[in-house]
């Protein structure tokens, strides 16, 4: 089996840390090397969609809702709540459940 360690993320910046104290972090998880480095794809992912989206968001007549960059973010954060979810400590897993985000399926 392999071995689980923890983890401090922080969502907004796709930072993932094994230490508490390095940077400002959310929610505490525990994980195998695998499971880490698919979330750091799905943030990796993240980066170069949001990127993407910086560049239409200068193109007015591209509507938010008929955006194909802003439904690949959207399913990636919610990729990447649901893995939060999963691998959470009890407090990130009740902050998750309270903010509803995996009661709607990704787009």
């Amino acid at each position: 089996m392999d071995e689980r360690h923890d983890y401090y993320i922080e969502v907004a910046s796709g930072e993932i840390s094994r230490s508490s104290t390095d940077s400002p972090w959310h929610f505490k998880i525990s994980a195998t090397d695998e499971e880490i480095t698919k979330l750091r794809e799905i943030f990796d992912s993240n980066y170069s969609t949001d990127w993407q989206n910086f560049y239409r968001s200068h193109v007015p007549y591209v509507q938010y809702h008929f955006d194909r960059e802003n439904d690949a973010y959207d399913e990636n954060l919610h990729r990447v709540y649901g893995m939060i979810h999963e691998l959470g400590d009890e407090e990130a897993k009740k902050h998750i459940e309270s903010m509803g985000i995996l009661d709607h399926p990704a787009p």
